[in-house]
């Protein structure tokens, strides 16, 4: 690993305007005007995996393309799919950014950027130390797939329906994505789990259009009210929801990850600092890590109804809706979490209000065993580059190409996360310690080796 190390050190500003050139790129998925941009990033990914020496394909979709590339496989060595995006967020709003949004800017010792965290920059870590282990060693103990999409955030559309019919292309012993957060500077993790989601959304209909409150009020149903008087019953005052049947499947938290989660240094106070809250809300028994990473949650997302614009209207508005989630755990099943809900409001509409529930989308939630040999492989090549061990935290968002993988490929995935938790993501100055870039490609370099000693699976 000598001669690695050499060239991991002796390439670090090769490597950052590697960096550099990519974030340049504005890869704006959502944006129709932007699609040369998201080709070009695409197939800037492309050369520079060609360039390395791996059989690459650009692969065209209905949407933006996929990039696919693979070292030779290994005998009796463990293959890996490294998944990561090339797209981005918009940048808006404009005004609140320090520097322009693509043109990548040093400060404090951060590449400012959109993408620079979420996931040019992450993702870029383990391109580099491939490229290291073929220029010092010539070739890998394992074998290494990329798919690097350019939807994740416009909901990977391309990717899942590419992924059931590509399966044998695309199998793997494990899978490991760089998109996440350390748990805080200098304190790198292992991201073992993951909550899944289901997404609604509720309109409720009243009148033929919008009436006068004063006029018809008391004897209309009212929409908005209902809408307000229904949400209301899906949560209780000790933060539990009511849903019929909603725990059922919840699996209980292990003394051992409550243990792990409260050895972890977290400040409630800095938390609250930081979010400019003045208390904490959730489930009534849980600390704010557990509510937040292994019990399931109900949240509204949006609300809509009557009159909205300058000064008043009285108005009894013929129709109501609100967006809401849940945040479910591993075990729960967002299909029957979809029919007890629609149960349960069926059972509570008020006479006078036509309902309609649309489902948005779902995930289920999943977990990584911590006895797994990768998730030891990984932990072993974290502590060698970040010369401390990590943690092993849960997350409570979702990544819905996770479940994914594990449904069709049949492969749990090491959540390897570099960047932190206030590098702003989708928000204006977006930023990506070039430190923890470099410490990212060195971890990567050692995890093919760690990865490397383990025999392929079955």
């Amino acid at each position: 690993m000598t001669k690695l190390e050499s060239y991991l050190q002796e390439h670090r500003e090769v490597f950052e305007q590697d960096l550099f050139e990519l974030l340049r790129i504005p890869s704006i998925s959502a944006s129709s005007e932007a699609r040369p941009d998201v080709l070009a990033a695409g197939q800037w990914v492309a050369d520079r995996l060609t360039g390395m020496g791996l059989e690459t394909e650009l692969i065209s979709t209905d949407g933006h393309p996929i990039v696919f590339a693979q070292t030779p496989s290994v005998a009796n060595g463990p293959t890996v799919l490294v998944y990561g995006h090339y797209d981005v967020q918009p940048p808006d709003p404009l005004a609140e950014w320090h520097s322009p949004p693509f043109e990548p800017t040093v400060r404090n010792g951060n590449v400012v950027a959109r993408g620079a965290t979420d996931d040019k920059g992450q993702m870029l870590t383990h391109v580099q130390s491939v490229r290291a282990w073929l220029a010092t060693v010539g070739k890998l103990p394992i074998q290494i797939k990329f798919l690097i999409e350019g939807e994740e955030e416009v909901g990977s559309r391309a990717l899942h329906h590419y992924l059931p019919d590509h399966t044998d292309q695309l199998a793997c012993d494990v899978v490991v994505i760089s998109d996440t957060s350390q748990f805080g500077p200098g304190m790198p993790a292992i991201t073992y789990g993951l909550k899944g989601i289901a997404y609604f959304e509720l309109t409720l209909t009243g009148a033929k259009q919008d009436l006068h409150s004063g006029t018809f009020g008391g004897a209309v149903a009212n929409p908005a009210n209902a809408l307000t008087q229904l949400l209301a019953r899906f949560i209780d005052n000790q933060g539990r929801v009511q849903i019929p049947g909603f725990y059922d499947d919840v699996i209980p938290v292990e003394d051992r990850e409550r243990q792990n989660f409260a050895a972890l240094p977290f400040d409630e106070t800095r938390f609250m600092q930081r979010l400019e809250v003045d208390a904490l809300a959730g489930e009534v028994g849980y600390t704010t890590l557990e509510r937040r990473w292994v019990r399931p949650t109900f949240d509204i997302n949006g609300l809509t109804s009557g009159y909205q614009g300058e000064g008043a209207k009285t108005v009894l508005p013929a129709s109501a809706s609100a967006k809401f989630s849940f945040r479910l755990v591993p075990n729960q099943d967002p299909t029957k979490i979809a029919a007890a809900l629609r149960a349960f409001l069926q059972q509570h509409c008020p006479p006078g209000i036509r309902l309609q529930l649309a489902e948005m989308h779902h995930s289920p939630g999943v977990v990584v065993s911590l006895d797994s040999p990768y998730v030891h492989a990984a932990a072993t090549a974290i502590h060698r580059a970040f010369e401390r061990p990590p943690v092993f935290i849960r997350e409570g968002g979702s990544i819905p190409v996770v479940t994914a993988f594990r449904q069709h490929l049949g492969s749990d995935t090491l959540l390897l996360g570099w960047g932190q938790d206030d590098d702003n993501t989708h928000g204006p100055n977006e930023k990506f310690s070039l430190a923890d870039y470099h410490r990212g490609i060195r971890a990567s370099a050692y995890l093919w080796e760690e990865l490397g000693k383990i025999s392929r699976r079955g």
